[in-house]
């Protein structure tokens, strides 16, 4: 299967992240294309299209943006989703550093779509270069017309916001990004209410992933049939696929969706010289572990959720057979623990308990009882949190005991490093990143 370098087709052209460099390739058309059509025509547009969410769950974009309640008299907002932290995840940051304009562009169609005259990107503070860069591309975007009154003389105002995060990964929950955004503490609220009728300021909003709403020009500008003529029945379209790990050439990988890793390995040159891949995360690491015998399976949302997975961010962290499984879920675990906000007592006390028998078994220092005790802990936290952290953060354990019990049994009586020494499984720091084939 090819790549299809569309989003990322032009991250190599020096200056595509200038308004001049983005107008030069046709940037800003697609906001005609959307203002010449009725806010309602456009949602179906999306819907029909096949577009979906591409922060994780995969939930379509237009039936999202149809949520949206006509009747409700209060405003109406945009919210995007740039908190992007999500250990193995990093596609969000690079698209919007090399092309922040198509970002900008997308906000203006999907609020126009959904009514909204004010609009927000929450991006992570840390990023500083991405932050700056999305800043200068919302003040150019003003200055030429394309945000601000009477956008392009339709009669359509919009004003766009860029806030930045203060760097909780719990923020990339969807309802603990609008507490922050108001100003709280973030963390996830009871739904319902669901944002669509309760969000922001209490008020209809849409909270949708960065790459989702940078999709939305070009599916504009090629038309519904171009977008799904890639991608598999139900799972439309192209993508970023994060590869890293040990691999060859890490970088993003643009594809359409259902292509598979061993597609995906051949492009990226394999697993390292003289290496076999040993275990893999389809989607980041909240989603279960997969082995060698999933390399065939399609990087579709259906596919991997029936093999067992979550396609997720499509962070795909690639590791050979000198990793140990349970330092890689140990080390997992502990950045879960470290960022769980603590609002639930299962999360919250849960992945504390979590990497304390993880460490013992990673030590050699655990016992038989030690793992089904793990197991018993991740069962009393899976479903029982207001959001997906505690969740994502058993899925690797649960999958890894499935998987590779025999290096968790090993750990009643050895040390990991003994068995799997540090430097075995260092990656190569002269390695160079892929920077050509419509990936960066």
């Amino acid at each position: 299967m090819p790549l299809t370098p569309v989003l990322s087709r032009y991250w190599d052209v020096p200056d595509r992240h200038t308004l001049a460099g983005y107008e030069r390739t046709g940037g800003y058309r697609a906001v005609d294309i959307a203002l010449g059509m009725t806010p309602g025509d456009l949602i179906e547009l999306v819907k029909s299209a096949g577009l979906r969410g591409r922060g994780g769950a995969g939930f379509p974009t237009g039936m999202k943006w149809g949520f949206i309640p006509k009747d409700n008299p209060k405003p109406k907002y945009l919210v995007v989703n740039a908190d992007e932290s999500e250990p193995g995840t990093c596609k969000d940051m690079p698209l919007l550093l090399a092309d922040p304009h198509a970002l900008v562009e997308g906000v203006i169609c999907a609020s126009y779509a959904i009514n909204a005259h004010t609009a927000f990107i929450y991006v992570r503070g840390e990023v500083v270069h991405v932050l700056r860069r999305l800043q200068q591309a919302v003040a150019d975007a003003y200055r030429a017309g394309h945000l601000g009154t009477n956008i392009h003389g339709s009669g359509y105002d919009l004003d766009l916001i860029v806030h930045a995060g203060a760097g909780a990964y719990i923020c990339g929950e969807e309802t603990a990004l609008l507490d922050s955004l108001e100003g709280r503490r973030g963390q996830p609220r009871l739904r319902p209410p669901f944002p669509a009728v309760a969000g922001l300021y209490a008020s209809p909003t849409v909270v949708n992933n960065a790459e989702s709403i940078a999709s939305v020009p070009s599916l504009l500008v090629g038309g519904e049939d171009w977008f799904a003529s890639m991608g598999t029945e139900k799972s439309k379209g192209y993508t970023l696929y994060s590869l890293s790990g040990h691999v060859q050439r890490p970088g993003q990988y643009e594809a359409p969706l259902g292509i598979t890793l061993r597609e995906l390995l051949e492009l990226s040159g394999g697993m390292r010289e003289g290496h076999e891949l040993k275990f893999w995360t389809p989607g980041g690491s909240s989603t279960p572990i997969f082995t060698p015998e999933h390399l065939d399976v399609p990087l579709d949302y259906e596919s991997v959720g029936a093999a067992g997975s979550m396609l997720g961010t499509k962070a795909l962290q690639c590791f050979d057979e000198t990793t140990s499984v349970v330092r890689a879920v140990l080390r997992w675990t502990e950045f879960y623990a470290h960022e769980s906000c603590g609002k639930c007592t299962p999360c919250r006390e849960g992945t504390s308990w979590m990497v304390l028998l993880l460490r013992r078994l990673e030590a050699g220092e655990g016992s038989e009882r030690d793992i089904a005790t793990l197991l018993d802990v991740c069962d009393n936290i899976f479903g029982r949190s207001f959001c997906a952290l505690g969740d994502g953060a058993v899925s690797p354990i649960v999958s890894g005991v499935k998987y590779f019990r025999d290096e968790f049994e090993a750990g009643t009586h050895t040390p990991a490093w003994e068995l799997f020494p540090y430097e075995a499984s260092a990656l190569d720091a002269c390695r160079e990143p892929v920077t050509t084939g419509g990936a960066a």
